[in-house]
Formats: C-alpha cells, sequence, structure tokens
C-alpha cells in the first residue's frame, strides 16, 4: 500500500510540476557541436564519428559529440561521447524518448560486463559551480566494463544548467526542478572511454584525465549553463 501511495504522489507531482509550474518549455541558444575543436592541446580527432539514424533516435539526444582523441606523442587513445538533449519531455524523430539514458543500462545491450563500479571525485577545473544533493563536490561514475578479454575504463556524469552530477535520482530530481523554476529540462551526458592496455589501470586513469582536463573547460558554450 505504502509503495502504490508514494507511485501515486510521484505520478501526481509530475504531472503538476510539467502542467502548472512552467507549461512553456524554454530551449537555450548553443554552438553545435560541428564546431567543436578536433584539436585540444597534444590531443588530435581525425574526423567526428556519425550514429546511424536508429541508433540515434534511441539515443534521443538532439546534438552530440563523438569522437576518437589521440595524443600526439603517445598515440593513446581516448573516445569522447557527449550528448546534448534539448529537450527532455518531448518526443523525438521516430517517437523516440528524449531522456537521457544511463550508460550502465545500455552498456550491457552492447555486450559489456560491468566488472567495477564506483562514484569518484573529479580532480581537474572547467567543472560546473553546483553539484548533486551530497554536496561533495563534483563526481562521476567510474567504471571498468569488459567483453571477452578487452577491458576499458569509463567515466561518465550529467552535465547542464551550471551543475554537475552522476546520480541518477539527481537527475530526475532536478530535470523536475529546473523544469518548474526555469522552464528548462536540457541536459547532457558526458563519457570518456579508454583502453585498459596489459592490465594498466593507472595509466588508462592517467590518459583520461589528460584528455578531460583539457576537453571539458571548452564545453559550455556546447552545454549551456
Amino acid at each position: 500500500m505504502t509503495k502504490l501511495a508514494v507511485a501515486l504522489a510521484f505520478l501526481a507531482l509530475n504531472f503538476y510540476v510539467f502542467r502548472f509550474l512552467a507549461s512553456e518549455e524554454r530551449i537555450p541558444s548553443r554552438d553545435s557541436f560541428a564546431s567543436f575543436p578536433l584539436a585540444i592541446g597534444d590531443w588530435r580527432c581525425d574526423e567526428r564519428e556519425e550514429m546511424d539514424a536508429k541508433a540515434l533516435r534511441i539515443l534521443g539526444a538532439s546534438d552530440y559529440l563523438l569522437c576518437n582523441y589521440f595524443e600526439h606523442d603517445s598515440g593513446e587513445l581516448v573516445s569522447v561521447y557527449v550528448g546534448y538533449h534539448e529537450s527532455q519531455v518531448r518526443q523525438g524523430g521516430g517517437g523516440g524518448e528524449t531522456v537521457i539514458h544511463p550508460p550502465e543500462h545500455c552498456l550491457p545491450g552492447a555486450g559489456w560486463s560491468i566488472i567495477d563500479a564506483e562514484r569518484r571525485p573529479l580532480g581537474f577545473g572547467g567543472l560546473p559551480s553546483r553539484h548533486g544533493l551530497r554536496d561533495d563536490g563534483p563526481t562521476a561514475k567510474r567504471f571498468v566494463i569488459a567483453k571477452g578479454e578487452l577491458r576499458q575504463l569509463v567515466y561518465f556524469w550529467y552535465q547542464g544548467q551550471d551543475r554537475v552530477v552522476s546520480a541518477n535520482e539527481d537527475v530526475i530530481l532536478y530535470r523536475f526542478w529546473n523544469r518548474a523554476t526555469r522552464g528548462r529540462t536540457d541536459g547532457s551526458l558526458v563519457r570518456f572511454t579508454t583502453p585498459i592496455l596489459r592490465g594498466d589501470v593507472a595509466a588508462a586513469e592517467d590518459r583520461f584525465e589528460r584528455l578531460a582536463s583539457a576537453l571539458v573547460p571548452l564545453l559550455p558554450s556546447y552545454v549551456p549553463e
């Protein structure tokens, strides 16, 4: 009975916020990822990757960056995905949902197993000033994933409206709150993926941080605050 009451209260709050507190949704202006730099310090992306129509419809992103960045001297690789959703209450093209999909729900479908998962603080600058409910500074979810003998390190977080959060429940709460108070539901998923070579996790961690610390400060023009 209690669970039913909570579910009904949640649905009522959802209806109230979306129907009465902010009837007009505001879409902020921003730069397109088509202009995002392919050269960032010692890192280069030869060519932006494009998703097929089916994958894009499933993801529901209105704009995205998908690029493999290679470091000039070492040749090391970090794959970057930033998916921007200008609205998370509308239906996307072809009827697809526009809500951001958590990577932990998508990775198993792509054949990857999550063998280690934790929340980690982000130790570089250039991140939004506001964070999640725990007020413990900027954090990301950190996964080690496996497919056969392959291992990869994944860091991801949700960014937008001058806030960075890593907990899925925070994303839902702030989506309602921002819709009610600012008329906005836009946001993005920021994800970095790099291979773990010869079991050297520390090298993969260092590789992620080197690129992320240079790339993340460029995002505010593409992910509005």
